[in-house]
């Protein structure tokens, strides 16, 4: 299995030796969307949800979830993360919580998984904060933007 780094001789996970790679600059830039109803966007706008200020929540939970991605995901390293920085906005075109995370640090592997998990976080908490006015909510739109440095070099999602 040539091409699957996470399986070790006899096929079963194992998770990646870094040890030998250079330390580089890596950042990853991630986004999420949270589709709500003209009720919800009113609600989160002013403030009114009973569980309190949605975006500030979820910013923070977004956080928090950058910060677990290894208790999360198996094969994730843990990184010691320079910063992680989360921009919620509303989008009223849309009717939409815009998500946005973008993760960096100094290490021997890549941020993305960190900011991946960081934008969902913050989406699952959009959710959650609304869901007492709103069950059909849709979470959507949720990748990697663009990500620098690495032996793979930089990534830039071209637009669709």
């Amino acid at each position: 299995m040539p091409d699957f780094t996470h399986f070790n001789d006899q096929g079963r996970a194992k998770m990646v030796d870094v040890g030998e790679k250079s330390i580089t600059r890596r950042t990853a830039t991630a986004m999420a969307r949270v589709l709500v109803n003209e009720n919800t966007f009113a609600l989160i706008e002013s403030g009114g949800m009973k569980k309190g200020d949605v975006l500030t929540v979820a910013q923070i939970a977004g956080v928090m979830g950058a910060k677990h991605t290894p208790d999360l995901i198996p094969m994730c390293h843990p990184i010691l993360m320079d910063g992680i920085d989360l921009k919620l906005s509303l989008c009223r075109e849309r009717l939409s919580v815009e998500i946005l995370a973008t993760v960096s640090c100094d290490g021997r592997t890549g941020v993305e998984m960190e900011a991946l998990t960081a934008v969902s976080t913050a989406a699952l908490t959009v959710y959650d904060m609304c869901k007492a006015v709103q069950k059909d909510m849709v979470i959507s739109n949720i990748c990697l933007l663009e990500k620098t440095g690495g032996v793979h070099g930089d990534f830039h999602r071209k637009d669709d």
